[in-house]
């Protein structure tokens, strides 16, 4: 869920100091037309990693804009008097009225997962925590309040070189609290949990924005043009452009994104491809055959441009098995019957048993790719559907299926060659047609689909896994290693 921002995004200092001067001007004509409003107050709550720039951004918005209607509160550890009572009164009484807003750190999320992270509470009260800021933010944006909730982020890497450039240099390393380096011991797991809360509560009325932290000049752009950008269209009540992103990604300042940071020169010789195939092809059929394969099931999608190669995948996938271990299920345009049931519902009745392999040609996530692009299905559904899909892969899970996904992803100049290609090759010319020539021209638009669908939907227990596809061979083998890989994860966890 974190991928898009661990991929290195900057904004040299230049443009930067370019922007600045018009982004300043016009998040203060926002906050004094707010309070001239006052229909409604502000709630920005900071939360992520240690070091990835929360206070140094809030200390910078606060410049920018009017001190004077900005309050920033933090909960720290509560008092005797917030003790007395519920655990949300000391966030009641600490909310903006109409017209200003109020930025928090140590919220009510900051909480649960400080709670979770050091063991204080198991799953079962994390997820009514979950449940009760659902509750609670729905109520708020009902009642008129915009929320913007920010989520700072830094690998794992870049939090630990950070904490040992600020420790050895003697005019900053006071910077450096106790909490920064007991989150580096516990990053795996914060981050764990973090991921669980952005699935659960990034909806459409209040979602959440992934920050990366680690230039100072894109952290702050960024924040400065999505807190713009939502104070001016709820001021002019229209929905935010970004509104159900988890991240601003697609209109990335920087131009970067999780495709364009893939290395598609990646490749394999054919007898390096020759020896790896039948390695883990073989690897596949024992691991299928293996005993402890009874208490799962596999599922496999395929997702990926036109001409990115999903069938040779497919079937060298397919190559290494018994048909009867395995079924695969092309999915095209819904039919009458399934037109006539929630739209998981013809994907339900294609999951494996346990001990079988179900491979999906194209899957579940035609509502937030095909469907959001060509407009068959509204804003609002497909904004939805990422939760949707997250609770069903879940439930996948919990019952002992593994959930592989793969993105084959070329760029578009390949993809030029192999249409030219299929055209030209008699035996080939029925893959290609004139709706695939009509959707390379929304190149862009579907790759920011691609990318807000990877941000919402690639989970701890159902992970997408980019594949540099340009060479046909390197993308076959790895996904049949991404396969086994998985596999032999759930074989060891399961033992534990």
């Amino acid at each position: 869920m974190f991928e898009s921002a661990q991929i290195g995004h900057s904004i040299d200092k230049d443009t930067y100091e370019a922007e600045v001067p018009a982004l300043r001007e016009a998040l203060l004509e926002a906050q004094y037309e707010l309070k001239q409003q006052a229909r409604f107050p502000v709630i920005v709550l900071i939360n992520g990693i240690e070091g990835a720039g929360k206070g140094e951004t809030v200390k910078l918005l606060n410049e920018w804009m009017d001190p004077r209607l900005i309050e920033v509160r933090t909960f720290d550890q509560q008092t005797d008097e917030e003790l007395a009572r519920p655990p949300a009164w000391r966030y009641w009484r600490a909310l903006p009225p109409k017209g200003r807003m109020g930025v928090f750190f140590g919220n009510w999320y900051s909480q649960m997962l400080e709670g979770r992270v050091h063991g204080q509470f198991k799953d079962a009260v994390l997820d009514q925590a979950i449940a009760g800021a659902e509750r609670l933010e729905q109520m708020l944006c009902e009642e008129g309040a915009l929320i913007i909730k920010f989520w700072f982020h830094l690998s794992k890497k870049q939090m630990k070189a950070r904490l040992k450039a600020l420790r050895d240099d003697p005019l900053h390393n006071w910077r450096i609290s106790p909490l920064d380096w007991q989150q580096s011991q516990t990053y795996d797991r914060f981050v764990r949990f973090g991921e669980r809360v952005l699935r659960r509560t990034s909806r459409d009325y209040a979602p959440w924005h992934v920050v990366e932290g680690v230039d100072p000049y894109y952290r702050s752009l960024a924040v400065g043009r999505i807190l713009l950008e939502s104070l001016q269209a709820a001021l002019a009540n229209t929905p935010p452009r970004h509104q159900g992103n988890v991240a601003p990604l697609g209109r990335s300042i920087d131009q970067k994104s999780l495709l364009g940071a893939l290395d598609m020169t990646l490749s394999l010789d054919k007898k390096d491809y020759a020896e790896q195939l039948v390695t883990e092809q073989a690897r596949l059929a024992g691991l299928l055959r293996d005993k402890r394969m009874r208490r799962h099931a596999l599922v496999a999608v395929f997702e990926g441009n036109d001409a990115a190669g999903k069938g040779g995948a497919i079937r060298r996938v397919a190559a290494a098995l018994d048909p009867r271990q395995y079924r695969i299920v092309p999915i095209a345009a819904p039919t009458e019957e399934e037109r006539a049931q929630p739209y998981l519902w013809r994907f339900w009745r294609h999951i494996p048993a346990r001990g079988k392999f179900t491979i999906f040609d194209r899957s579940w996530y035609g509502r937030v790719l095909v469907e959001r692009v060509e407009g068959f299905c509204s804003p609002a559904d497909w904004m939805r559907a990422y939760g949707e899909i997250n609770d069903f892969e879940e439930q996948l899970s919990n019952a002992g299926v593994v959930v592989v996904k793969f993105w084959l992803a070329i760029d578009q100049q390949t993809q030029l060659e192999r249409f030219e290609e299929r055209e030209q090759i008699p035996f080939k010319r029925y893959k290609i047609t004139e709706e695939d020539w009509r959707n390379r021209d929304k190149w862009d638009v579907y790759a920011e689909a691609v990318g807000d669908m990877v941000d919402r939907t690639s989970t701890e227990i159902a992970p997408w896994t980019l594949v540099e596809a340009n060479d046909k061979r390197w993308a076959r083998v790895k996904v049949l290693r991404t396969i086994n890989q998985a596999l032999e994860a759930a074989f060891a966890k399961h033992k534990k």
